[in-house]
């Protein structure tokens, strides 16, 4: 008696599941780094969020000591801001010290830009970049309850070339500024 092949027992069916089995693994593979790259990377950028949340906090509380020195008739109102621009212009803080602050006036005047002399004074309400009056944006997040993220672009110091970044604000109410940081989206790629 002959016997018939069924599919189970034919060999190019073999060959067809196995080769589907490898695909199915492959792409599964792919799809789950592909996941885990973008956790990953969404991992990276609430660490770094909460990193210049609480920097930003840190300055900010810095400010108010030295506003705590003038009410208590230490210092002058002037003498307090003076120190509170320069504390900002020299602070700096991560790895290498490359994160730096900015503060402006709620108006859009430029209080301290990493030491940008040229900068600092200068109205940057309407500066626009990439689409966003970003100097407003940074204004008006820094202006709600706890302050606030912002996204934007801008050039890196000393270049030209403005790049995706993300920064908090956070509003220090008894000199109007609008104190921030913030960090290059392509530097927690790396």
């Amino acid at each position: 008696m002959e016997r018939r092949r069924t599919g189970r027992n034919n060999p190019l069916t073999s060959i067809f599941i196995g080769i589907l089995c490898i695909v199915v693994i492959v792409f599964g593979t792919f799809l789950y780094g592909r996941s885990t790259s973008s956790q990953s990377m969404a991992t990276l950028k609430e660490k770094q969020d909460l990193v210049i949340k609480t920097q930003t906090e840190t300055a900010v509380s810095m400010l108010d000591a030295l506003y705590q020195k003038h009410l208590k008739g230490e210092l002058t109102l002037e003498q307090t801001q003076q120190m509170g621009t320069d504390l900002l212009r020299d602070l700096r803080y991560g790895q290498n010290q490359e994160g730096y602050f900015w503060a402006d006036t709620t108006d859009g005047v430029n209080v301290v830009l990493y030491g940008k002399t040229d900068v600092e004074g200068t109205n940057r309400w309407n500066s626009f970049i990439g689409g966003v009056y970003f100097v407003r944006e940074i204004i008006k997040n820094g202006m709600k309850e706890g302050g606030g993220y912002t996204d934007y672009y801008f050039p890196k110091k000393d270049e030209s070339i403005p790049l995706p970044k993300r920064g908090y604000s956070l509003l220090f109410e008894p000199f109007g500024w609008v104190v921030g940081t913030g960090y290059y989206l392509e530097d927690i790629q790396r």
